[in-house]
């Protein structure tokens, strides 16, 4: 123990592995020894020691905490306090605890001494049983309470001018503290997103900080009047009684407001108790450019980009948000964030238009290593770089740099959610677990979609239930009764429930007919159902729809071509058939194969036609490019029309039993670590 005392996740079963002992044999040891169990014996030599170091040492209360394996200083006061009766701060200030040559005669009487410590071990003891009956019981949606002490909200800054002009500078403001303190791996911080839908409410600090799950609160006000700025800002920690923790008021020259937002961010810190290394508070103290003129032009670019995201119609925000990023290169061309930002601009102008071309997103990649040749610790260009990495079929390369922006970054919830999609078709555990990591730092207007996401790995790794739950959560945000109604026909779907699945679509359908995954999904059971009119009823208004969105589906068109096909329109089938062939061979071309189901559409259009080799070739490929069998994967091929003329041979029932058994060997992992994760 004494080797471990500084690693914070030495435990009991690292102590189990050191002695060379079963768990069950190193506890009855303990048990007869000392009366403790391991976790206890862990805790007890780790706050001994602390108490040690207190008395001898001159070192913070927080550098005590870690060198002692505490990873919170918070905590540490906590299960001290617990433990002995006061806060380690008191230690060096009270009588009772002066050096042996200081202190007066014991005059308690030995019984009361030995009462006195029972009491104290039995209380000490009710409270270790307390907590870990507590983390037993944990969701995989809580957080220990030194997790929750250092997690924040920063509110939309408030600004009070008259000119509605300047409030990009507010937001600016909101962004750059935000950004300070996302660097920070101490603490959880909730993104932009989320709390953005708190701009003017009159919610109190307590709900936020409820709806957000977070511990505190940040608010603060701007006034900017000619070339001075009035920042007054607030630390709130709701509790049983709200209490302010810090406050302070900032009347600076505008060309101080780089400053400010830096001084403010390590305020907060501070009183938080977080701890900054060497690496973090160098990204938190550089300045991003020394020339006003160009953050002026940033902050509107920045501000123009998020309300373009927020609503996708105002294409004049993407146009202008372009044209303040370069205006704010032009007054400073080695301003890296400006660069990264024009990264985001040609992302979302080109991604779907350009998709199965050869320069396909070219122009981000471009302008993020632009970024990153100027600045090497920017989070949003390494996430850019991972994007584009993931959509051009290199997951390894997309992994590097997504593990590069959570390096700088460790609150980017968007890195975490690329992780969990890149891992959709390779990994349940890691998919599921950055999925969840993600929706802990975001509960903004995505959370719905993480929710969903983390819903549909569960049911995808064959738990229907846990499927449900994130379902119901989803539902309760968005009261979206049609998104509602899909999912349930997911459920049925699992169970190959065809009519029931119908039936729920329907509803979907009514309620949105636009929708275009709830008419390619009804399309399908109408095809299971044998209802062959219907179907390609419901397939030629998808490609009405398509057509009116000006998109394109990837993985429909063989699907339309069967219903054609089985309602006697063969040379209509087959210019659909073939071109399935073309879109999927063209995305196998382009590495566009985050989506393994070009193989397996390959096969189904090779199997349909007779040309049983290319079909299992390209079926064995889809093997190979899938790790993860996905449940409604084995629903699929089990009812799919277009393999029929393999369905007897027995290379295709081989193929069916692998996905089966690989599907449920995953299922079996996946349940494993829920319950080393207490999840359940």
């Amino acid at each position: 123990m004494e080797a471990n005392l500084t690693n914070e996740e030495f435990g009991v079963e690292d102590l189990v592995r050191e002695m060379g002992m079963s768990h069950s044999n190193l506890h009855r040891k303990l048990k007869s020894s000392t009366n403790q169990t391991i976790n206890q014996f862990i805790r007890e030599i780790r706050l001994n020691k602390a108490k040690e170091l207190l008395l001898n040492k001159e070192l913070t209360v927080s550098e005590i905490s870690y060198l002692v394996g505490f990873g919170s200083p918070t905590y540490f006061n906590k299960c001290f306090h617990e433990y002995f009766g006061y806060a380690p701060g008191e230690l060096r200030n009270r009588e009772t605890f002066a050096s042996p040559s200081e202190r007066q005669p014991d005059t308690l009487p030995k019984r009361k001494k030995k009462s006195k410590l029972l009491l104290t071990i039995t209380i000490g003891l009710i409270i270790i049983i307390s907590l870990t009956v507590l983390q037993i019981n944990t969701s995989i949606t809580s957080k220990t309470s030194a997790e929750k002490e250092k997690s924040i909200a920063v509110l939309p800054v408030k600004y009070l001018g008259n000119d509605p002009s300047k409030q990009y500078m507010a937001d600016g403001l909101q962004d750059a503290i935000l950004l300070y303190l996302s660097k920070i791996a101490d603490l959880r911080v909730m993104s932009r997103t989320s709390t953005e839908q708190y701009r003017g409410t009159k919610k109190t600090a307590r709900k936020i900080c409820q709806e957000q799950k977070v511990d505190y609160l940040f608010e603060s006000s701007l006034l900017v009047v000619g070339d001075s700025i009035q920042l007054i800002a607030q630390l709130i920690e709701p509790g049983r009684r709200e209490r302010q923790v810090w406050a302070g008021k900032f009347l600076r020259d505008k060309r101080e407001i780089l400053t400010v937002q830096n001084e403010v961010a390590q305020s907060i810190a501070n009183e938080l108790n977080a701890r900054i290394g060497q690496e973090e508070r160098q990204r938190i103290e550089k300045f991003p450019t020394l020339n006003l003129t160009a953050y002026d032009f940033y902050q509107k670019a920045r501000e123009e980009l998020w309300e373009y995201r927020l609503d996708k119609k105002k294409t004049d925000m993407l146009k202008s948000s372009e044209y303040h990023y370069r205006q704010a290169l032009f007054f400073d061309p080695q301003y890296a964030e400006a660069y990264s930002g024009l990264a985001s601009i040609y992302w979302e102008k080109n991604f779907i238009h350009s998709y199965l071309s050869n320069s396909f997103i070219d122009s981000s990649f471009f302008f993020a290593n632009k970024a990153l040749k100027l600045d090497d610790q920017l989070a949003e260009a390494y996430k850019i770089k991972g994007d584009y990495y993931m959509e051009t079929g290199k997951p390894e390369l997309a992994i590097q740099e997504f593990s590069q922006a959570i390096k700088i970054n460790p609150n980017c919830w968007e890195a975490y959610a690329a992780i969990g999609l890149l891992y959709e078709y390779k990994d349940a555990v890691i998919s599921i677990s950055n999925y969840i990591k993600a929706a802990s730092l975001h509960r903004g207007r995505d959370l719905p979609k993480l929710l969903a996401a983390i819903g549909n790995c569960f049911l995808w790794a064959g738990f229907p239930k846990e499927h449900s739950y994130y379902d119901n959560e989803e539902f309760k945000l968005t009261r979206d009764s049609a998104n509602y109604f899909l999912n349930q026909g997911l459920i049925e779907d699992y169970k190959q429930n065809w009519q029931g699945k119908l039936d729920f679509l329907l509803k979907a359908h009514q309620i949105d007919p636009s929708n275009t995954t709830t008419i390619s999904g009804l399309g399908l059971t109408y095809i299971f159902l044998h209802q062959y009119d219907k179907a390609l009823e419901t397939y030629q208004k998808l490609l009405v729809q398509l057509e009116k969105s000006d998109l394109l589906s990837y993985n429909e068109m063989h699907r339309i071509g069967y219903a054609f096909w089985m309602n006697g329109f063969k040379e209509k089938a087959n210019y659909y058939f073939d071109k399935q062939i073309e879109l999927s061979t063209k995305g196998l071309d382009l590495q566009r194969i985050i989506d393994p189901f070009f193989h397996y559409d390959l096969a189904g259009v090779y199997a349909f036609r007779g040309e049983k080799e290319n079909a299992y070739e390209q079926l064995n490929l889809f093997m190979n490019t899938m790790k993860w069998k996905h449940s409604w994967v084995i629903t699929l091929i089990q009812n799919d029309p277009l393999f029929d003329r393999l369905r007897s041979e027995p290379r295709f029932q081989a193929i069916l039993n692998e996905i089966i058994s690989e599907h449920q060997a995953e299922h079996d992992r996946v349940s494993k670590w829920l319950k080393n994760q207490k999840i359940i």
